[in-house]
């Protein structure tokens, strides 16, 4: 018989999986566009993309482990 554990894990292996395909079909292709998002400015307040776009085209980067010590 399953007990509760085992019954459990197979619930969250069940969630990963559906979280896994779903991000997976939802990647975007070249040239689409980017949902909107809002992420905290410096300033610690937040700053929606589509605020940004209404004032012209955007380019979104990332300094990988920047300002850590490395």
């Amino acid at each position: 018989m399953f007990t509760t554990r085992a019954v459990s894990r197979i619930l969250v292996l069940s969630a990963l999986a559906v979280l896994v395909l779903t991000s997976a079909a939802l990647a975007l292709e070249a040239g689409q566009k980017a949902p909107d998002f809002a992420l905290n400015g410096t300033d610690g307040k937040p700053v929606k993309l589509s605020d940004l776009t209404a004032k012209g085209p955007v380019v979104i980067y990332t300094f990988i482990a920047a300002f850590t010590p490395t």
